[in-house]
């Protein structure tokens, strides 16, 4: 009997461990589906710009400043007067200089009065000396007499010279004087507007180490620049006359056109980063613009009409751990960098020149440049693309981009294929650099410009 109860216990908890495990082995949580988002590749305009921040400023700005220390007595112009070239703007108390100059006018006639003094001291000499040598020659005066009134006749017609020396002096101090009270009156040095004042009446200005401003006067106010600072690379694909583009945030609406007449050669390195200053000039005939805004300026540098595309998403995309080595080997029998049939734009065959990311056929030269140390050109990128519902690999070369779409040059995927952006679901889904940013499909690093 207890041998009877022994086996149906045994055989109660076999079956219970085989009824766990089947259980347990239902339960088992499975890999979930992987689900691909995809975008189709398509045609379109693309444009690849370089942007950069700026100011906006007159093209001739003057700072009118005072060349003599004084109290200011009256202001002629305010700000936003509009001056004409030598129109009064100011003046500064006079008094002090005005003594001055009579100062110096006394001094120089003091010295026209020693003139005079000396050249009939002169005069007495010279007839001295002439009477001493008539008496000599008759044996009346000795050689001493006569030398002593040679030296005298000599030293007043050295006095004569001397005071001639100190006119010369007062008639210097009293231009100078007048000089002086000429800059107590200041004048505009241009046509233009008031654009800044930095001073007031009562106040007293001091020249004696610098000019101090009183005034800032722009030039022509409808006709403007804007100084941009232009990363060094991207100033290479910047040419004086290429058209561009900007924004100012008091109208956000609206986009001004200029042309850029310069790239100035004087570097900017702040924290390590250089720049250069691309001089733009604008017309601002609406006087819309003002001096010292800030403007937010593009840089067209290439476009294509009908372009090969595909979102810069696909280029960034790498699939889960599991599918990748599948998705990789799939494309192993697939044509790499096979050119599409198409170039952007031109709708020509495959097989000669594309063009570049300057507009320019792409040479061997252009597709070395950008190729890491023992790398691929930079301009060659891997998308994966979404065939009989499983991601395939395929190599592609790439052209310029506008910051959302990149341009197709060569490779296996034509309009309307489906390239994968993004996957969710599966235990590796979002790993593996899944959804990490990877550089820009251009080569040169992640694009400032865009």
């Amino acid at each position: 009997m207890t041998k009877r109860i022994v086996t149906w216990v045994v055989g109660l908890l076999v079956l219970a461990g085989i009824v766990g495990a089947v259980v347990w082995y239902l339960k088992k949580p499975t890999d979930p589906e992987i689900k691909y988002a995809t975008s189709a590749v398509d045609r379109g305009r693309l444009e690849a710009t370089i942007t950069a921040s700026g100011t906006v400023s007159a093209l001739v700005t003057v700072q009118v400043g005072s060349q003599v220390s004084g109290r200011i007595e009256s202001l002629e112009a305010d700000f936003n007067s509009v001056v004409k070239k030598d129109q009064i703007v100011a003046k500064i108390d006079p008094r002090t200089f005005q003594t001055d100059l009579r100062k110096a006018q006394a001094n120089a006639y003091a010295a026209s009065a020693s003139l005079a003094k000396a050249k009939a001291q002169a005069l007495n000499a010279e007839k001295q000396l002439a009477r001493i040598k008539e008496m000599e020659a008759k044996g009346l005066s000795s050689r001493a007499d006569l030398e002593a009134a040679e030296t005298s006749a000599a030293a007043a017609q050295a006095e004569v010279q001397g005071v001639k020396g100190s006119i010369e002096q007062t008639r210097a101090a009293v231009e100078q004087a007048q000089i002086n009270l000429d800059y107590t009156v200041i004048h505009s040095p241009i046509d233009g507007v008031v654009i800044s004042r930095d001073v007031d009446v009562g106040q007293t200005v001091a020249a004696s180490l610098s000019a101090p401003t009183l005034f800032t006067i722009a030039e022509d106010l409808r006709k403007m620049q804007v100084d941009t600072y232009v990363a060094e690379s991207d100033v290479g694909k910047l040419k004086p006359g290429m058209d561009a583009t900007f924004t100012v945030d008091a109208f956000p609406g609206k986009k001004f056109v200029g042309k850029l007449r310069e790239i100035r050669n004087a570097p900017q390195t702040v924290q390590n980063v250089v720049t250069y200053d691309a001089v733009i000039d604008v017309p601002n005939p609406e006087l819309e613009l003002k001096p010292g805004m800030t403007a937010n300026v593009s840089f067209s540098v290439a476009s294509r009409d009908k372009a090969l595309r595909l979102p810069n998403a696909a280029l960034r995309f790498r699939p889960p751990v599991g599918v990748l080595a599948s998705a990789s080997a799939g494309a192993a029998g697939s044509p790499r960098s096979r050119p599409s049939g198409r170039t952007a734009g031109s709708g020509r065959p495959g097989g000669s020149a594309v063009p570049s990311a300057s507009g320019a056929s792409a040479s061997p030269a252009s597709r070395v440049r950008g190729r890491n140390a023992g790398g691929p050109p930079a301009d060659r990128k891997t998308v994966y693309v979404l065939r009989d519902g499983k991601p395939q690999a395929v190599r592609i070369r790439v052209g310029i981009t506008d910051g959302s779409n990149t341009e197709i040059l060569e490779g296996d995927l034509h309009e309307g294929d489906l390239v994968i952006t993004s996957a969710t679901g599966g235990t590796e889904a979002g790993t593996a650099g899944g959804n990490r940013p990877r550089s820009s499909p251009v080569g040169g690093g992640p694009r400032r410009m865009f």
